[in-house]
């Protein structure tokens, strides 16, 4: 960049922190290389193919409120390709009683924008739904920067404002699950205030639901690539970060598969396991923190119809062990019926159960859920684990997650673990992505005015 002497910076980890934190480097005028471990660009949220179909590992979505992956949807040319709800609707089906309700909302002012969507739910009783609008206010009323938030669990403090059982599992789990990868009772009430407060309590359109409607890979690795390419980033997959150190000038040395690189500026943008074991001594006062971050998993099941099961593009459950369910068929390429994916968040029960158990107990489910789906024929029945999906959002863990900015001056870390104040999601990613850049190019004095703003 004119007028600048030339600096450069080395990515460690290519998911959506890294990538983020690449592009928005090279786009202050930094000479970027990306190191990456796996084949792929994408981290947690990437594709893969199974004979003809092309299968994401998990079914990932976000809301309208998650404004920094929103612009890394735009950065990367992929924005029309993950389109968002015109209005948020979410069918629900109790699978006790066969019955089909709908969490919808209008576009009056917050909280006015829920209240006819709640006042005719029909998986809660009048009481129920009473009780839970008091609790929302309640919910809305807390300092998401009260520290004593997050040694609450989310269960205990709902239980305290009159949530029943049925309440918790129909409404507060049902969004509290998928976004967290936590119940109520294991949630930190901070994160679980953070996610209702956003999502909900904000903007009348905040929850409004978008996602992919290509393979994920198509937006993360194949469209990334490309915009990294175009922003002069230097890709490097397969090449696995073996060490960091400080050189005799004072920059860092980053090996990986041989190469060394040398360079002003790192963003370590790899799991806390992984970042705990290149983080060089003094880099974090406490580097043990990290290993206390625990992790949870998420489970999916994938299964292929000769024929049409479900209407819909997707609909959550209650009564049920299914929790949310998506048509992939056109995103998959399968041309042979529906493939339906199950997204089973906080699956600690289940995520190293043997396929023919998870087939036995899934699949009289969807028959029982879905009446189409009875006659049909299974062509294909597997399922993909991801046993570290998330961080584990437990009370307390808020205390652990470190910031961008180490000890070490020109380190800094990336990731939905650090603290973005967002749980693991992909919004929570690319937020840390482009904190850490802007760190990086503050402390190099460059420009980092382009960079997504709410993220400081």
């Amino acid at each position: 960049m004119s007028g600048y002497e030339s600096k450069s910076a080395v990515v460690v980890g290519g998911g959506l922190a890294g990538v983020t934190a690449a592009l928005a480097l090279a786009d202050g005028g930094l000479r970027v290389t990306l190191l990456e471990g796996r084949p792929r660009l994408g981290g947690l949220a990437f594709s893969f193919r199974r004979g003809e179909l092309t299968v994401d590992n998990g079914q990932h979505v976000y809301l309208r409120c998650c404004t920094a992956y929103r612009w890394f949807l735009d950065r990367i040319g992929g924005a029309a390709l993950a389109p968002l709800q015109d209005r948020l609707d979410v069918p629900v089906l109790d699978a006790d009683r066969m019955r089909l309700g709908r969490l919808r909302r209008t576009a009056l002012p917050v909280p006015l924008h829920l209240a006819a969507g709640l006042s005719t739910y029909p998986h809660l009783s009048l009481a129920e739904r009473a009780k839970v609008g008091r609790a929302a206010l309640a919910l809305k009323a807390l300092d998401l920067d009260d520290p004593a938030l997050d040694g609450q669990d989310f269960g205990s403090w709902l239980a305290a404002r009159g949530q029943s059982p049925r309440a918790v599992e129909a409404l507060w789990d049902l969004v509290g699950v998928a976004t967290l990868n936590a119940t109520a009772r294991d949630a930190s009430l901070a994160l679980a205030a953070m996610v209702f407060k956003t999502g909900l309590l904000t903007d009348p359109g905040a929850a409004d639901i978008g996602w992919s409607h290509v393979p994920l890979g198509e937006l993360h690795d194949t469209l990334a690539r490309k915009a990294l390419a175009e922003a002069g980033v230097r890709v490097e997959t397969r090449a696995k970060a073996g060490s960091l150190s400080r050189t005799e000038t004072g920059s860092w040395r980053v090996t990986a598969e041989g190469e060394r690189l040398d360079a002003d500026a790192v963003v370590l943008a790899v799991p806390q396991r992984e970042a705990h074991g290149l983080l060089p001594e003094g880099a974090l006062d406490d580097p043990g923190t990290l290993l206390a971050i625990g992790t949870a998993p998420i489970l999916n099941v994938h299964v292929l119809y000769d024929r049409k099961v479900l209407k819909r593009p997707f609909f959550a459950a209650v009564g049920s062990p299914v929790q949310w369910v998506f048509d992939r068929t056109d995103a998959s390429g399968y041309g042979g019926g529906q493939y339906l994916a199950l997204s089973q968040s906080a699956a600690q029960d289940e995520i190293d159960a043997p396929v023919a158990r998870l087939r036995a107990r899934y699949l009289p489910e969807l028959e029982r859920l879905l009446p189409a789906a009875r006659g049909a024929h299974v062509r294909d029945f597997f399922v993909t684990r991801e046993r570290t999906a998330t961080f584990a959002p437990t009370p307390g863990v808020g205390r652990l997650r470190p910031g961008a900015r180490t000890e070490a001056p020109g380190l800094y870390l990336a990731g939905a673990w650090t603290a973005t104040g967002w749980p693991a999601t992909m919004e929570g990613a690319v937020r840390s992505g482009t904190t850490a850049a802007r760190a990086a190019l503050s402390a190099l004095s460059r420009p980092h005015d382009h960079l997504f703003q709410e993220a400081a």
